[in-house]
């Protein structure tokens, strides 16, 4: 497929996990991609698409700091002729703290990568987008932002900001063909839930990871590549202003004891 043929794509956070699915997979498709991350990951992701045939240029960026994200802007639209989607996806987990434990400092640190960085996508993003005639920006959030027992308060808070910030982007991006949304990824082997993967298959429990979820399995970061890219595709073109949750059904229902495929419940 060349979907992304003649299109430049910046990918935020694409040292690892869903980012790094994100640009391989825009690159496979014929996007000249812009691999930006605060980690030296970022560099492996791009030269992983090269070698694949691709075009990526990586660059090392905080997605928090404002001349940071002007920066790599300024590199796609240098390099790639302008910009036509923005993935903002770079985020933080701030760890597991309940409310009484977090200190203003690590929720202030958590806001500024994960909602700051994604409204600072939008700002400068935007207008260069649109001056191409349109495209999409899409934004990484999280089931954690739906409702509670997802997440730390930290990452929660900041995703259900995510959220929000799609809906009024596309709000005020109206008539400028240049549409919002976000996924609301469930529980994703990426590098920031390694731990967690790595534990469950040295104890002989990766069966239960993500058994909350009907699928009962965790996602793989290419799956959530899958409707990035979908939803930055001529194919969403009548979707804006949306978070859709890619979580194996997990937000579909509240919290019940869940019956067995086949089996009666008592």
């Amino acid at each position: 497929m060349t979907r992304f043929a003649d299109r430049s794509i910046i990918v935020t956070g694409a040292g690892s996990g869903i980012g790094r699915a994100a640009a391989l997979a825009f690159a496979a498709e014929g996007g000249s991609v812009v691999a930006a991350d605060i980690s030296e990951g970022v560099d492996d992701t791009a030269r992983m698409i090269g070698e694949a045939g691709g075009i990526a240029r990586a660059i090392r960026m905080d997605a928090g700091r404002e001349e940071d994200v002007v920066r790599t802007i300024a590199l796609a639209c240098d390099a790639h002729g302008g910009l036509d989607v923005m993935v903002a996806n770079a985020g933080i987990s701030g760890g597991m703290a309940n409310i009484f434990d977090t200190d203003v400092a690590l929720m202030t640190d958590v806001l500024r990568i994960n909602l700051i960085g994604p409204f600072l996508a939008i700002k400068h993003a935007a207008p260069l987008i649109a001056e191409r005639g349109g495209g999409a920006i899409v934004l990484t959030a999280s089931v954690a932002g739906l409702r509670s027992g997802a997440g730390s308060p930290a990452y929660s808070a900041s995703k259900a900001g995510v959220i929000n910030l799609a809906q009024v982007a596309a709000q005020q991006l109206s008539g400028s063909n240049v549409r919002v949304n976000a996924i609301c990824p469930g529980l994703t082997e990426t590098g920031m839930t390694k731990p967690t993967f790595d534990y469950a298959r040295d104890a002989g429990k990766i069966d239960r990871v993500g058994r909350l979820n009907p699928l009962r399995r965790g996602a793989q970061a290419e799956e959530l590549a899958n409707v990035i890219l979908f939803l930055a595709s001529a194919e969403a073109s009548y979707v804006n202003g949306q978070a859709l949750a890619v979580d194996g059904g997990l937000s579909s229902s509240h919290p019940v004891t869940r019956q067995d495929y086949g089996r009666t419940a008592v």
